[in-house]
């Protein structure tokens, strides 16, 4: 219940920075334009909070967090004082009307970089893109187990975030894609992929099992180092030393499973059935998890037991792995920019094959799906929360640029008419667009309303 809470506080909270920032975009611009701004509002539906400004304009919060607008002196919306008329939004240039519309995305898109800025200035945990197991095309191409990815096609790749955007990107294409590698003795050398052989069946959510590539990660025994005093653990019995065989009757082959497992099958202070090994024999116990806070409104169960030391060889191959992305301002300014630059792309090159049919439209992505991961990354820290929130605004920026009536680009499609033929366009197909643009808005997000249900069933 606490995750459902806090999965709806953090989409609360994201969807008010998010919006705020869009719609004061179109506020700013408009004022500092001269077109005057009867109201600023967040969300839509009836108010729940209206202040009067001393510039007359009201400023709200309403019932439906879903959007918000900027409602702006216009004689086609309502009567315009004879003194506000050169206030009136469409009384002005082309291009001044250009320059409100687009500030929204514009502002969406600022707010990606400050995001990201932060990020980087703050630090980001990542791992590098080394590989474990290899099969399949991956292992044909050559590249070994202990390999790091270090570019694609001669674009620089440093983390796995980045490496699998781009390995998506040439699989949907299907083409060949040259990987650069280094190994552990710092021994760069240039293999192939021949994606052509993905077969028909091919899922971009699979890509790295469908070409054979594993993330490399640190195997640690599941055998217990420290148990914490009065833990769940301790109440049990379970000593250091001990090894954890299974969970409610579901190997564990190493530590890694043991968290996973305990959420899965288990509940706060119900028996949980583990079978051990103590000095060579095999033992049955039930051990009653605690529930542990890891974040405002969530929560996870735990046993209160610590792994074993790792070797040395174990810590220095960690060490080559995990990485913290952290620069000072000037340096976190550029990551910054490079970083939504990369992610722009990504996202527009991923839209495109959706149209093209190369690319799923399970892919998009609706409120509950945004609910839950804002409420994974707020639980995971500030940094994580703050590329959630860039990612996100990047994303709002960029579907209101997309040419659909009712949207931002959609208006903005309009005026580019105008500046061509001279005239603006006419109100009866404005009204045909409004009405297509509001079919073609219900039924993308129908779409990812029902990929959000599949997802949750699934």
């Amino acid at each position: 219940m606490s995750e459902i809470f806090g999965s709806i506080w953090w989409l609360l909270v994201t969807l008010g920075v998010l919006i705020t920032f869009h719609e004061f975009g179109h506020f700013w611009v408009a004022r500092k334009l001269g077109v005057g701004v009867r109201r600023f509002s967040i969300g839509f539906g009836k108010p729940l909070w209206l202040r009067r400004g001393k510039d007359q304009t009201e400023y709200v919060i309403a019932a439906i967090p879903l959007g918000g607008y900027v409602k702006m002196y216009d004689e086609r919306e309502g009567e315009v004082a004879p003194e506000d008329l050169d206030k009136a939004f469409n009384r002005k240039s082309v291009w001044t009307r250009i320059a409100i519309v687009a500030a929204g995305p514009i502002f969406n898109l600022v707010f990606a970089v400050l995001a990201f800025w932060v990020m980087f200035m703050v630090g980001i945990p990542e791992t590098r893109p080394v590989i474990g197991e290899v099969s399949g095309i991956t292992a044909e191409a050559g590249i070994q187990p202990g390999d790091e990815i270090t570019a694609l096609d001669g674009q620089d790749t440093r983390t796995w975030s980045h490496a699998i955007l781009g390995l998506v990107t040439h699989a949907l294409d299907r083409d060949q894609l040259t990987v650069t590698v280094e190994d552990a003795n710092g021994i760069q050398s240039q293999h192939v992929l021949d994606l052509s052989s993905l077969g028909s069946d091919f899922s971009e959510e699979n890509t790295l099992q469908a070409i054979g590539m594993t993330p490399w990660r640190l195997q640690i025994p599941p055998v217990i180092g420290e148990v914490t005093p009065g833990s769940a653990a301790d109440e049990a019995d379970l000593f250091s030393g001990d090894r954890i065989v299974s969970i409610a009757g579901e190997d564990v082959t190493d530590w890694s499973w043991i968290g996973f497992l305990v959420q899965k099958h288990g509940k706060e202070n119900q028996p949980l059935p583990i079978t051990i090994e103590r000095d060579g024999a095999l033992m049955n116990i039930e051990v009653r998890p605690h529930k542990q806070s890891s974040g405002l409104f969530s929560s996870r169960l735990i046993l209160g037991v610590s792994n074993a030391e790792i070797s040395d060889e174990q810590r220095a191959a960690l060490d080559r792995v995990a990485v913290t992305l952290r620069h000072g301002p000037l340096d976190s300014m550029s990551a910054a920019v490079h970083e939504t630059w990369r992610l722009t792309g990504s996202t527009f090159g991923l839209l495109a094959r959706m149209v093209a049919g190369k690319a799923s439209t399970k892919n998009l992505s609706g409120p509950i799906s945004i609910a839950q991961f804002a409420n994974t990354s707020a639980s995971r820290g500030l940094s994580s929360f703050l590329f959630f929130l860039g990612a996100i605004s990047l994303s709002l920026g960029i579907l209101n640029l997309l040419p659909i009536p009712v949207l931002d680009g959609g208006h903005l499609l309009y005026y580019l008419i105008e500046l061509v033929k001279g005239s603006p366009v006419s109100d009866q197909a404005q009204v045909a667009g409004q009405y297509f643009g509001l079919m073609a808005l219900a039924g993308l997000m129908s779409l990812a309303f029902v990929n959000d249900i599949l997802r949750l069933v699934g």
